[in-house]
């Protein structure tokens, strides 16, 4: 079959070469900015009076016909025609006739790629934006519920100090809140224009770029032509963002697969987002989360994939491009789903409170409680550092904890120590007594709780 751009050859290719080639097993994903950035140009045509009104009409009425057909899934695609762009276009003759060839004028399957692609961000990293607010408000009202749920914090996944439950949630709430951020600032980038920019050097015809922009919501243009039709920048910067947010979930994953296990049981998961085991009957296993942890590496691979296809590049179009796709279409969705996963897990998951509770009072956790004791009443630190030390030695000889130990011992190690330290000791009295700003205290929690709703807000 003969090529839309076949005139200058004179043999086909062989079919498995044009499977090879085609991108349109994949960039159907792309039918609707396709036709969006079509009618924002064939507009412009007749705007600009390259074409004339009668023509802009079929054409606009093709293409709105072609449109609620793919709504409807009714378009059959063809590798025959490579790509999205070309499909569209026979679709459109075969609709409308000859005058369906006239949309292609001034404009490349360069710029149109371009185009569909920031057309296509967009409208994902706003869809985006809207679920990780969605998650935010699931780990606030989680938050809200366990400001007085006391659990182990860790450092080196060794038991470290106490901790407000809510705080933990938060961190991930600022973790959130920063991917937020990362997004919407990024759409100051994908919301620019590439089409009219041609194959690389515009074109002759005169063009308003300017009012095709406007027409598609962009708000301005890639001031240079070379620039417009070779930038992938935009897509590195997304696959960069989703990364960093999926290595936050996958950090949040690894909590709830420890958290649920039988050696922690702080919380139990839904029982829509575990699975059993097909031969043991006991099993209850955090898929979704162990899931999420694991597609965090494909989405690093999309960026690292994208990173060394663009390292070699010359100036402007190369068909490596074509490789700049599969790998965005995939990563949206992976996080998508990811996020509405989360929420929900996080959400519908039982806190065991009195399990949380009981492992801070069969530790250590309190021991840098015990040395600022001391300091507060004059010890320097690193000596008061040495003595709980001790005194924490002595308790592991003895198979105790520090609030088992009689007064009688806490003398021996200072004359410092007072009947008042069992109280400081408790690990309620810990937390609650930690309100630096941003700490774990109860009331700093319940400051920084009022903070992330006006962030919501």
């Amino acid at each position: 079959m003969k090529k839309l751009w076949g005139g200058r050859f004179t043999k086909s290719a062989e079919a498995w070469v044009d499977e090879f080639s085609a991108s349109i097993s994949f960039d159907q994903l792309l039918v609707e900015e396709d036709i969006e950035g079509s009618l924002a140009h064939v507009k412009m045509l007749g705007h600009c009076g390259i074409l004339p009104q009668d023509e802009v009409e079929q054409i606009i009425q093709g293409l709105e016909k072609l449109r609620m057909k793919a709504k409807n899934n009714e378009l059959t695609f063809s590798v025959q025609y490579e790509d999205i762009h070309l499909n569209i276009e026979k679709m459109l003759i075969d609709e409308i006739g000859p005058v369906g060839g006239k949309l292609h004028t001034g404009r490349s399957r360069n710029d149109q790629v371009a185009t569909d692609m920031h057309l296509y961000l967009r409208k994902e990293v706003k869809d985006i934006l809207q679920l990780i607010r969605e998650f935010q408000k699931v780990l606030i009202e989680k938050a809200e519920n366990h400001i007085e749920t006391i659990l182990p914090g860790y450092t080196h996944l060794q038991r470290a100090q106490p901790i407000s439950f809510a705080h933990h949630l938060l961190a991930y709430f600022w973790m959130l809140e920063r991917d937020y951020e990362r997004f919407h600032e990024s759409l100051k980038r994908i919301n620019l224009s590439p089409l009219g920019a041609g194959a690389l050097a515009g074109t002759t015809f005169p063009i308003d770029r300017h009012y095709s922009a406007q027409l598609l919501g962009f708000e301005g243009i890639y001031e240079n032509s070379l620039d417009a039709v070779s930038d992938r920048d935009f897509i590195l910067e997304f696959l960069s963002h989703a990364s960093i947010l999926m290595m936050h979930l996958s950090r949040f994953s690894e909590e709830i697969i420890l958290w649920s296990s039988s050696e922690f049981q702080f919380i139990e998961l839904d029982d829509a987002f575990a699975t059993g085991s097909s031969m043991m009957p006991q099993k209850k296993n955090p898929d979704m989360a162990e899931l999420i942890r694991g597609k965090t590496g494909r989405v690093y691979g999309h960026l690292i994939g994208l990173l060394t296809v663009l390292k070699g590049l010359p100036l402007t179009y190369n068909k490596d491009l074509q490789e700049d796709k599969e790998g965005m279409f995939d990563t949206v969705t992976t996080i998508k789903g990811s996020l509405k996963i989360f929420a929900k897990m996080v959400e519908t998951m039982t806190v065991r409170k009195e399990v949380m509770e009981k492992t801070t009072k069969e530790d250590f956790s309190n021991a840098t409680e015990l040395a600022d004791y001391l300091v507060t009443k004059g010890m320097p630190f690193r000596q008061a550092h040495e003595v709980v030390g001790k005194l924490v030695l002595y308790c592991i000889q003895e198979g105790k904890y520090l609030l088992d130990l009689p007064l009688s011992v806490y003398k021996e190690a200072s004359d410092l120590f007072a009947e008042d330290i069992y109280e400081v000791l408790k690990p309620r009295t810990v937390v609650a007594r930690r309100n630096s700003a941003g700490g774990t205290g109860f009331e700093q929690v319940r400051k920084q709780l009022e903070k992330a709703r006006k962030v919501l807000e």
